[in-house]
């Protein structure tokens, strides 16, 4: 029904930055929220950042100040803007978006297939 394609990972210095993208297809009816989760090796998956259709953003305090997130309704599609990077922000990203579909009666999760950060000099 919906179907999520993550872009933009990569290999990049301390300091440099990446942009992430996830777009969202299908059939969808509304999308309530966007947001971008990490998972670490040997750690627990954790929220990134988030953001809601009304534009209420949330940030863990790790990232705020350097990540930025945002969504374009019109494509159906959410991005990560990550600057100042540090090897602790190492991960795969994921992008989680709660949507309803037009064959559905209700918010459903749905998640993208993953993106490899690598911060490393």
């Amino acid at each position: 029904q919906v179907q999520l394609v993550e872009s933009g990972g990569g290999l990049v210095q301390p300091g440099g930055s990446l942009r992430l993208s996830c777009a969202a297809s299908g059939s969808i009816f509304s999308i309530a929220v966007m947001g971008w989760y990490r998972q670490a090796p040997g750690k627990q998956r954790e929220l990134v950042a988030q953001i809601t259709n009304g534009d209420r953003l949330i940030y863990v305090d790790s990232v705020k100040g350097r990540f930025t997130i945002s969504r374009d309704n019109a494509n159906n599609t959410v991005y990560l803007q990550m600057n100042s990077l540090k090897p602790e922000d190492t991960a795969v990203y994921y992008c989680c978006l709660t949507v309803a579909a037009y064959s559905d009666n209700r918010f459903r999760n749905y998640w993208g297939q993953g993106t490899q950060v690598t911060v490393s000099s």
